[in-house]
């Protein structure tokens, strides 16, 4: 019986062409960024939120991104 090679010349990954459509970036970027904007601007709320950690931490995110 012979001896088959059933090794390939070209890696598996080479002829795989994998390419995301424009959306599965742009909607989860716009939902970070919606997501954001809630957390960041809800410090002008007129109720307080009775959680002071929450508000620290989203202060220092602010802070930290407005360098």
């Amino acid at each position: 019986m012979p001896a088959t090679n059933n090794r390939s010349t070209h890696p598996a990954t080479a002829d795989a062409d994998f390419r995301l459509p424009w959306w599965a970036v742009a909607l989860p970027t716009v939902a970070f960024v919606v997501l954001l904007v809630l957390i960041t601007g809800s410090h002008e709320a007129d109720a307080d939120s009775g959680a002071p950690a929450l508000s620290h931490l989203v202060d220092r995110i602010q802070h930290t991104l407005s360098r």
